[in-house]
């Protein structure tokens, strides 16, 4: 499983012009599911996020997690995470999980968070998806569950 982490001011997800959802300061989650992904691997993914220090304490350092700051959280499916530019010019998805197995794993992850923040919003599973944020710092970090070590 993979996962782009934003820390953000505000984000909103639209599909055709109507906004769907929206979150104010916290984590925008770009998260993809890959082929053999387990739900050990959207836990791990999960507990990670809402432990990492990369909200400001009083000191403007990154002392505080999503959790300590009471921060909200979006989740966006994107299997193109897993796209594979390794050979010719145009990604292959084949690591990416099907689509059934996906939304479950994703659905999975969305209801866990949801045990553990205040606020999760989500995009549309399968959806084409508009997806505005305001990145704060900019901070952005990658996860992979399979890079643990």
């Amino acid at each position: 499983m993979r996962a782009v982490i934003q820390r953000v001011k505000n984000a909103r997800v639209s599909i055709n012009h109507l906004e769907i959802s929206s979150i104010n300061e916290g984590i925008l989650i770009f998260l993809g599911v890959a082929r053999e992904d387990t739900e050990a691997d959207a836990v791990y993914i999960l507990e990670k996020t809402v432990h990492l220090r990369i909200f400001e304490d009083e000191q403007d350092k990154m002392n505080k997690s999503l959790l300590d700051i009471g921060g909200q959280m979006m989740v966006v499916s994107q299997f193109t995470l897993l796209g594979n530019c390794v050979k010719g010019r145009r990604p292959s998805f084949t690591d990416a999980e099907e689509p059934d197995k996906a939304n479950k794993l994703y659905e999975y992850f969305v209801n866990k968070a949801r045990e553990k923040v205040n606020h999760v919003a989500t995009g549309k599973f399968q959806e084409m998806m508009k997806v505005e944020l305001v990145n704060d710092g900019p901070v952005t970090i990658l996860l992979d569950s399979r890079k643990v070590v």
